[in-house]
């Protein structure tokens, strides 16, 4: 098999699994170090290489969903928010081995515009998905819960310029689903 059909191989394999469906058994250090490393050699405009991560497992890991269940609660309007969804934040590292949050920092007196800098970041962050598919592993790229909110960034020590991207939540499964695509691909295309 060359080179190009094992990538898109893995491209093609790469499934969202939500952290409900890993089951708990802990990743060997050095894969996550690996995974990020991926990452690290994403395409970054005038080498500003924004990206950075958080990594958490184990005690600190299921600390930050307390957290973080307690910061939907306390920023959410009361009309809105439920104790099942508060539960769902909270118990969301369960199963998984590590979570990584990974942020856009941005570069200081920069010429290099945000969207730049944001796609960037989601590059940096696919690069580590598909690392996690290769090795097995799987993957959630959530921006639900309190990702986006300003209480995230404070409670991460972030400042204001900085956003964070996503929870990526890492782990094993046994459960494996088929890819698909609603729109045809001949209907993505304009040749020119």
């Amino acid at each position: 098999m060359s080179t190009f059909e094992q990538f898109k191989e893995i491209v093609i394999r790469r499934r969202t699994v939500k952290p409900a469906q890993m089951n708990g058994q802990v990743i060997p250090e050095q894969d996550i170090k690996d995974i990020i490393a991926t990452a690290d050699w994403a395409p970054t405009h005038g080498r500003t290489e924004p990206w950075r991560f958080f990594v958490l497992t184990g005690e600190n890991l299921e600390k930050f969903c307390e957290h973080h269940a307690e910061l939907y609660w306390a920023n959410t309007d009361e009309a809105i928010r439920t104790e099942s969804k508060r539960d769902t934040i909270a118990k969301m590292g369960d199963k998984s081995s590590h979570l990584v949050i990974t942020v856009m920092r941005r570069t200081p007196e920069t010429k290099i515009i945000v969207e730049e800098e944001y796609a960037a970041v989601a590059a940096a962050t696919e690069n580590m998905l598909l690392g996690a598919t290769a090795k097995g592993i799987a993957s959630f790229w959530s921006t639900g819960g309190m990702t986006h909110h300003p209480a995230m960034k404070m409670y991460l020590g972030l400042t204001e310029n900085d956003l964070v991207m996503g929870l990526i939540y890492l782990g094993y499964t046994e459960e494996q689903k088929e890819g698909t695509r609603k729109i045809p691909l001949e209907d993505k295309i304009i040749w020119v």
